[in-house]
């Protein structure tokens, strides 16, 4: 998944997203509300960590912005209030759930987890295709039963093709949910990250380059 944390404690922020870059998802990060609201028009999230208490401008307006705009992505609202009426109010806003500060990092990821299936069609817990099957909460992937190791990239990449059902899965789209906003789409890292994919994946070779379009499991 891609997701969008938008956090003006930066070292919070930090810990934040490499929690969940851990968890194979795509991370981009903004430190105010202005920042953020740029971020949700240009780039296709699936999930938004949102802290109430921004700069510029509010985590409250930032939330109603999405919501009015219809953006797709789902909202998970951080703050520090933990009073009743103010889970009430943040969840009144639009957003699709809440989490107070402190935090367990384990909650978070599992709350991003849920939130993200929310927002796609609904995936089996395990995906099967050609004889791989990919474990999302174990990160465990397996082929014809021998088990392939994977990098965060790579498990990530596969995941996406699986989960097209045997549809072309462009570059452009690869590169939108593995990758975050600073990736170079002419650096060619979804063609390299394809190539050791196939490697680790060996024969027969399973993943196919359609000339043009992108890439599928048939």
């Amino acid at each position: 998944m891609r997701v969008l944390v938008v956090e003006d404690e930066r070292l919070l922020a930090g810990a934040i997203a490499e929690w969940l870059r851990d968890d194979a998802h795509a991370v981009d990060l903004a430190h105010d509300g202005a920042a953020a609201l740029e971020r949700v028009t240009v780039n296709d999230y699936d999930v938004v960590v949102l802290d109430r208490d921004l700069p510029l401008v509010h985590g409250d307006d930032v939330c109603r912005e999405i919501v009015r705009e219809g953006v797709a992505a789902r909202v998970l609202m951080l703050t520090a209030a933990a009073e009743i009426t103010d889970r009430v109010d943040g969840l009144g806003l639009g957003a699709d759930d809440y989490l107070t500060k402190p935090f367990a990092f384990p909650e978070l990821a599992a709350r991003v987890h849920a939130l993200g299936r929310r927002c796609r069609p609904a995936a089996p817990p395990a995906l099967h295709r050609a004889g791989i099957t990919l474990d999302p909460a174990r990160r465990e992937v397996f082929r014809d039963g021998r088990y392939v190791p994977l990098a965060r990239k790579e498990f990530a990449v596969l995941s996406e093709l699986l989960r097209a059902d045997g549809a072309v899965v462009s570059a452009e789209q690869l590169l939108e949910k593995a990758w975050d906003e600073h990736a170079d789409p002419f650096t060619g890292a979804v063609r390299l990250t394809v190539l050791k994919l196939r490697r680790k994946l060996a024969d027969p070779p399973v993943v196919e380059t359609v000339k043009g379009a992108g890439y599928r499991i048939p």
